[in-house]
């Protein structure tokens, strides 16, 4: 008995994917979504919550250039806008960026762009949008920037301006998404702007 439970210890540690210590793991979970930093230019530090209101979904990242980073959002199960389950899955994610500046430059401006298909701007049909139906401003805010300003058409983004956010330090966001016709995968560009010479 003790030989077989050896043996099965021994193929189930080879059946799994090795991490060495410092790795972090390919997709983070929270609600009924998966977030990934792989397409480069920043790492996810933590993420948490469950992505309604009083409980959003929070991610902790670190930028180590000023270039444009995104990052991937997949639904972990099929949405359904009458869904009353563990996971707020109804197409509507409220959701919190803490951004650490990595980048050695200083950010006068922060942008976010969402995208239903990589490198291609989303348009008014597709239903995914900064809650583009609602003129309720109020779930939108920045701890670091004073304004911001939404940009519907023909691209779906989130401008933040007239403030800062110096090298080493984290400035957060808040916003909403909203997805109507909900994708099982979808993209949210991050552009930190440093001052123009």
């Amino acid at each position: 008995m003790v030989r077989t439970l050896a043996a099965t210890a021994w193929l189930f540690a080879f059946a799994l994917p090795a991490y060495a210590q410092d790795e972090r793991p390919f997709e983070w979970l929270a609600g009924a979504y998966s977030f990934s930093d792989e397409l480069g230019g920043f790492v996810i530090d933590s993420v948490s919550g469950t992505g309604t209101r009083t409980d959003p979904i929070v991610i902790r990242e670190t930028f180590v250039s000023a270039s444009p980073a995104t990052l991937v959002i997949r639904a972990r199960r099929p949405i359904r806008f009458f869904d009353t389950g563990t996971f707020y899955a109804n197409g509507i994610l409220h959701m919190r960026i803490l951004a650490r500046n990595g980048s050695g430059h200083g950010w006068v401006e922060f942008e976010f762009e969402l995208q239903e298909i990589l490198h291609k701007a989303s348009v008014f049909g597709d239903g995914l949008s900064f809650d583009q139906r609602s003129e309720n401003r109020e779930l939108i805010s920045s701890d670091s920037f004073a304004e911001f300003s939404r940009d519907f058409e023909p691209y779906d983004k989130l401008l933040f301006r007239n403030g800062k956010i110096d090298p080493g330090r984290t400035g957060g966001f808040s916003f909403l998404i909203t997805d109507f016709t909900p994708r099982s995968q979808f993209y949210l560009v991050q552009d930190p702007r440093v001052p123009s010479t």
